[in-house]
């Protein structure tokens, strides 16, 4: 693997999922540092017109518009030393010879800690992505090694922080229309509920650090609690009493059918009730190590409402 990749802070850094909740922090991040940033994404226009990022994050970057999946060979037509890639980690192998091929010789991507907590799930398409990013993982290892490109992977826990992702954001809106929640059992298995701003910074400290070549990490959050705490915290973030209901698994399995039906949560299903219940902690002392990974507590307040600025 080809460890000269110099000072990629300061050099091009190509940010795919640019207006994901991870690069709502990401760009200012790196822009207040002078880094020369070429950000994508799928529609120019929700970035140009604010509807999905605000104009003081956006002005951090020049964007283009591109679609990963609908390009015929992965060819971003952007020449950059470093690509961070926050669109999904499947998408990614088609973009690294292209990339190499331009002068990449640095690449941080995301996949996820679901490769391991869905691993026993019965729910057929939580099984395929199982297979998808534990396969994605490897062929992006292989094909870096083969390019000379360092690499590094984040597999973060449950993301929260900008009010866009559909765990945290999905449960502060379901307690604000009806005023309790739904429990099965004693929802007590772990989480580690971990701050898109965190991962942001994980990306600056990890980017031209060498100790961090060629290794994945667990990303979680600061704090271990059971979910019956996250969920409590979320009440209180929004000034309301905790109040619970325990219901059996047949009503989850209908509540997430309906559910279902939205585009946005076409892949929600029972086994995520199931899992609440689960242990889903996993040790980020590596990241700790290496490049002095710090994430915050959980702090459900900023997950209420998106943010109009970084």
């Amino acid at each position: 693997m080809s460890q000269d990749v110099g000072n990629t802070v300061n050099s091009t850094v190509l940010i795919t999922g640019a207006a994901s909740q991870i690069g709502l922090f990401l760009l200012p991040a790196l822009g207040r540092q002078d880094t020369d940033i070429v950000a994508l994404t799928r529609n120019i226009d929700a970035v140009d017109d604010g509807s999905r990022l605000s104009s003081s994050v956006a002005q951090f970057a020049r964007w283009i518009e591109y679609d990963i999946g609908s390009s015929p060979d992965g060819d971003t037509g952007v020449s950059a030393e470093a690509l961070i890639h926050l669109a999904p980690l499947a998408t990614l192998p088609r973009l690294v010879p292209s990339f190499a091929a331009r002068g990449g010789k640095r690449l941080i991507a995301f996949g996820s800690t679901g490769r391991y907590s869905k691993s026993r799930s019965e729910d057929a398409r939580e099984q395929a992505f199982v297979t998808r990013t534990s396969e994605a993982e490897s062929i992006v290892a292989g094909l870096c090694e083969q390019h000379g490109i360092a690499w590094t992977i984040f597999r973060p826990t449950l993301v929260y922080g900008a009010g866009m992702d559909r765990n945290v954001t999905l449960i502060a809106e379901l307690i604000r229309r009806y005023r309790c929640f739904p429990l099965l059992g004693s929802s007590r298995g772990l989480r580690q509920p971990v701050h898109a701003a965190d991962l942001a910074e994980a990306c600056r400290l990890a980017l031209s650090n060498p100790a961090t070549f060629g290794k994945a990490y667990n990303l979680s959050g600061g704090e271990t609690l059971s979910y019956l705490e996250m969920v409590r915290r979320i009440f209180v973030a929004q000034d309301l009493k905790p109040r619970f209901v325990r219901v059996p698994l047949l009503f989850f399995r209908i509540a997430m059918w309906s559910i279902s039906r939205i585009p946005r949560y076409r892949d929600f299903n029972s086994q995520m009730a199931r899992r609440m219940n689960d242990d889903l902690a996993f040790d980020h002392s590596e990241a700790v190590r290496d490049f002095g990974y710090a994430p915050r507590p959980f702090q459900p307040v900023a997950a209420a409402v998106k943010l109009n600025a970084a």
